[in-house]
């Protein structure tokens, strides 16, 4: 059993995407994600897809690796696609099985909030797979350097947040393999009842959180014996510096997001 999860995977490749500056990256995606709640029409939808498929396109990260992020919201997107088709009762009935309905708005319903997040899932997955998480590092330390400012530890919640997508694949890993050796000693997952699984499930928990416990426990003493001290000034060997390109982004971000506007008002 394989826990194939993108978070924290970066992919080296020469790309437009990977020589821009991680903050540049993160305020763009940050806005294409947040742009796919304006999507209402048709129209609209087509065009966020086609400027996703670009972007995967212009990033060359394999549309395997794309494809593999898709796979932990399949089940939640397929969720949210039912309970729209069949709550959403406004619209023309298509069709009628006793008490349940199903509408042309329900039905526009389920394809589109289920088509719409899967472009912002893409951008998110295009950020992490073309930037390494020392780049995200330097990035969240950058933007959330205000918080410093009034009190707030943003260097620290900076850090926070790298290490949380850093770990991601760790954790996944360390999944993989319990589960693999309780497969082995006969506690099989998929089997038995549903209470059986559910029991089954509670000494890969327990195991993974002693896992996590460790890695914890060794990132302390390594951050401890490299005499690791937050909110202090530090240096960085490779500084974040804005370039034309990230001029360019920013403009095609801002026409995107008016175009699709644009579309919505048609």
């Amino acid at each position: 059993m394989a826990f194939r999860i993108s978070l924290g995977r970066y992919v080296p490749a020469n790309s437009a995407l990977h020589r821009l500056d991680p903050r540049t990256k993160l305020i763009c995606g940050l806005a294409l994600m947040v742009s796919v709640f304006f999507i209402r029409t048709p129209l609209q939808l087509a065009f966020g897809w086609v400027v996703a498929l670009a972007l995967v396109a212009l990033s060359k990260v394999p549309a395997g690796k794309v494809l593999a992020s898709l796979r932990p919201v399949i089940v939640v997107l397929l969720a949210l696609s039912v309970f729209n088709l069949l709550l959403v009762n406004t619209g023309e009935v298509l069709v009628a099985l006793g008490p349940l309905h199903i509408t042309s708005d329900g039905l526009w319903a389920a394809v589109n909030y289920s088509l719409r997040l899967v472009v912002a899932v893409v951008a998110a997955t295009l950020i992490l797979l073309t930037t390494t998480p020392t780049q995200l590092t330097d990035a969240f330390d950058a933007l959330l350097s205000p918080l410093s400012r009034v009190g707030l530890p943003g260097h620290e919640i900076a850090m926070v947040f790298s290490l949380m997508l850093r770990f991601i694949p760790t954790i996944a890993d360390e999944a993989s393999a319990i589960v693999d050796a309780q497969t082995a000693r006969g506690g099989a997952l998929a089997e038995g009842t549903l209470i059986g699984r559910v029991r089954a499930i509670v000494p890969v928990i327990v195991a993974l959180l002693a896992s996590s416990l460790r890695h914890a426990n060794g990132l302390s003493r390594a951050l401890d014996a490299r005499c690791y001290e937050g909110g202090t000034a530090r240096s960085h060997w490779h500084p974040l510096q804005l370039h034309a390109r990230d001029g360019v982004a920013v403009a095609f971000t801002c026409v995107y997001v008016a175009v699709l506007l644009v579309l919505g008002s048609l």
